[in-house]
């Protein structure tokens, strides 16, 4: 077995581990993110789900530019992981230095902030899309059809973790846990920016504090943030030798 492929059964079984029964979906996405970059050898990965209005928004990113570009291509209404939502299909450019003309908007920000290609995943079960995958790499080509299937059953991974098995019995369910995921969102980026200015660092030392907290204490990400924003947690950058956190 190649270290490769040890490490696609490694990411494979941590994501199913985390498929309990009051699993954190936020922590599993984020999770998601930063494995699928590692393991695909791209730069930035992003994650977009469907709240209860049919809106796709950003739930998780590998970096702090990826979660930016995926933000801007919903507000501008343009973008790859839109067509990809539409269709239900993969959408792909190997090379935004070759505009087609798609996403004129989109492609000059990614070609700002340093991507040179991108492809969006659906995130679907049967016929229902819930989401969206993008991958992002900052030299052209395209990606392997290896890369790809793999990028897909990740993505696949995440679907079964978001609908846990409901989506067949109580659509109701799957509903109100997607809205309760963005909604929670919301509050840790709230928190990121608390943290980032008290500490002054940057955004994405600050989301890794939270998690990094989060986990050493045995505690929700989301329980996490709020403390951070109602006051009653410090958390203290470790690269500055203090200790992690305190009362």
């Amino acid at each position: 077995m190649t270290t490769q492929d040890r490490h696609v059964r490694e990411t494979f079984i941590m994501l199913a581990d985390t498929l309990v029964a009051d699993f954190d979906l936020i922590d599993f996405l984020d999770l998601l993110a930063r494995r699928c970059a590692d393991l695909l050898g791209v730069t930035a990965c992003g994650l977009l789900l469907v709240d209860h209005h049919g809106t796709l928004t950003t739930v998780a990113a590998s970096s702090e530019e990826a979660r930016l570009l995926e933000l801007f291509q919903l507000q501008n209404s343009e973008g790859p992981c839109l067509d990809c939502y539409r269709n239900g299909a993969l959408v792909s450019c190997a090379d935004l230095d070759e505009p087609d003309g798609r996403w004129p908007q989109f492609t000059e920000a990614a070609l700002n902030t340093g991507f040179k290609g991108v492809h969006a995943l659906p995130m679907r079960l049967r016929d229902e899309v819930i989401g969206t995958m993008s991958v992002f790499t900052s030299t052209t080509g395209a990606l392997s059809a290896s890369a790809l299937e793999l990028g897909q059953g990740l993505a696949d991974m995440a679907t079964i973790g978001i609908l846990h098995e409901r989506i067949v019995r109580r659509h109701e369910v799957v509903t109100e846990q997607l809205q309760t995921a963005l909604n929670s969102r919301v509050l840790i980026e709230q928190a990121k920016g608390v943290l980032a200015e008290r500490l002054r660092i940057p955004v994405d030392a600050a989301f890794a504090a939270l998690r990094s907290h989060a986990r050493t204490t045995n505690r929700k990400l989301l329980d996490v943030a709020q403390a951070v924003i109602d006051g009653s947690l410090t958390i203290h950058d470790t690269t500055s030798g203090n200790s992690r956190a305190n009362r």
